[in-house]
């Protein structure tokens, strides 16, 4: 007879790791930058809380 593998979950970080490669992002609003120094006015900016992408929205 042939040996039986268990099965094995994958741990919760890697299991949401591949939604964000297709687009699914998990935003957060990050509230530690919220003046651009650049543009010179408010913004808000957007935390990806499974792979840390960030995006920037001008008020």
């Amino acid at each position: 007879m042939a040996d039986i593998l268990p099965f094995k979950r994958p741990p919760a970080k890697r299991r949401h790791q591949g939604m964000c490669q297709h687009g699914f992002h998990k935003w957060v609003v990050c509230k530690e930058k919220q003046f651009d120094v650049k543009q010179g006015r408010l913004v808000t900016v957007y935390r990806c809380e499974r792979c840390n992408a960030q995006k920037v929205k001008a008020l």
